[in-house]
């Protein structure tokens, strides 16, 4: 320490007073709080990246899903006694596709239908005995030039017709999609929070180590000012090194398990994960955005810094 002490009060005397050239080391660059709070940006910057990355994720399929969801509706067929399902379904066709916007509609097969209640009734049952709707997928060509209303009219003339816009879904998904990126917001706002008061604290700590230095350069006439810049330079240091590290190690992540997803995940379940995360592909926004917070967390560290020592002096002055 009082090696320290010399060394910062003999660069700073032999400095020009006019320009206060920051000459002095005056928080030490290698030492056990630097590379402590190192660590914990790092770590935060991670935490940042990652959820921001998250986000990112969840609004990319939920755009995707209600892009897909949008582009098609549904006409089923009910059994109705006295009426020929394959005659219904042909003329239902027909009508789907005599409305202005629709690019083309087919009728999903018997086994189809059945496949699609596995799910609830469970695989293997005998299904044959059961009067089972019929479905018809509408492609739309253009969502809205499509007139809903004027197909769900004309499917009114065919009994047991109806027409499922899937609008209820898409409203769902939707809202899922909001929630999941405002609790990623608020997540990503509490570790900002978390770092600022960790920084804080770092500040503090080093002003306390460093207390005989700083009275030294009190003593030969430093100012608050100088001081507090000395400390936001390398806070900045600290936090922007931190930044890389944990920002590299974010996109490092979603690589890992993207791979993850396609080699070592069973078919079923990365296909789960492909519907609720995409391919958990980043994109260039994506990354970008992780990248992004670097130098944020970097310049919040520094400001956060030069606040805290600001205050701490003023006090103490």
């Amino acid at each position: 320490m009082a090696d320290e002490v010399i060394d910062a009060s003999a660069s700073l005397a032999t400095a020009r007073p006019q320009s206060q050239k920051r000459t002095a080391a005056i928080v030490p660059e290698r030492s056990v709080a630097g590379r402590t709070l190192v660590l914990l940006i790092a770590i935060m910057t991670f935490l940042s990246g990652v959820t921001l990355g998250g986000v990112v994720l969840v609004q990319k399929s939920a755009i995707a899903w209600s892009s897909d969801v949008g582009r098609e509706v549904t006409i089923q067929i009910r059994p109705v006694e006295g009426e020929v399902m394959d005659s219904n379904i042909r003329t239902a066709i027909a009508v789907a596709e005599a409305i202005p916007g629709v690019a083309s509609a087919h009728a999903l097969s018997l086994a189809d239908s059945e496949k699609l209640l596995e799910p609830w009734l469970g695989a293997g049952l005998d299904l044959s005995q059961l009067e089972i709707p019929r479905l018809i997928v509408v492609e739309l060509g253009d969502p809205k030039a499509v007139d809903l209303n004027l197909l769900s009219r004309d499917l009114q003339a065919i009994k047991g017709a109806s027409l499922e816009t899937h609008a209820a879904w898409r409203q769902q998904l939707n809202t899922m999609a909001g929630t999941l990126v405002l609790s990623g917001v608020l997540v990503l706002a509490l570790i900002v929070l978390a770092t600022i008061l960790a920084v804080v604290f770092a500040t503090r700590g080093t002003m306390a180590t460093n207390r005989e230095i700083v009275d030294v350069l009190h003593f030969i006439g430093a100012s608050n000012h100088f001081i507090a810049g000395e400390f936001q330079g390398r806070f900045l240091s600290l936090g922007f090194r931190g930044g890389v590290i944990g920002g590299l190690g974010a996109i490092l992540f979603f690589l890992a398990v993207a791979s993850a997803t396609g080699s070592i995940v069973p078919d079923q379940a990365a296909a789960q994960l492909g519907f609720l995360f995409g391919r958990f592909s980043l994109g260039i926004d994506g990354i970008a955005g992780i990248a992004a917070v670097v130098p944020v967390i970097a310049a919040l560290t520094a400001i956060t810094s030069r606040l805290t020592v600001r205050r701490f002096l003023s006090q103490t002055s």
